[in-house]
């Protein structure tokens, strides 16, 4: 698996839907605010890329509402139907 950087965080694309994921988009909307998340999901709504952090259930940080666990659940409520989406793991943990 191919590792990315962003910031000062390395991570590895685990899921990658549609071809949603874009290495240059990331870049352009990461800031330090992703990097206490495990999991970053990235989605495409009306050709605008939005990130969402979740934590892994074993994490201090994690709630029930912002696990990973909880993708599916956040994919069909909060995004567009069928949407391209990519979720990329912290590879420090």
């Amino acid at each position: 698996m191919k590792t990315y950087l962003f910031g000062e965080k390395k991570y590895i694309l685990v899921e990658d839907y549609k071809n949603g994921f874009s290495k240059e988009e990331v870049e352009k909307k990461y800031t330090d605010y992703f990097d206490p998340f495990d999991y970053i999901v990235g989605d495409w709504s009306y050709g605008k890329l939005r990130l969402k952090g979740f934590y892994d259930k074993n994490s201090k940080e994690c709630k029930e509402w912002n696990t990973i666990e909880k993708l599916e659940s956040y994919l069909k409520e909060f995004c567009s139907y069928e949407c391209r989406y990519f979720i990329l793991k912290r590879q420090d943990l």
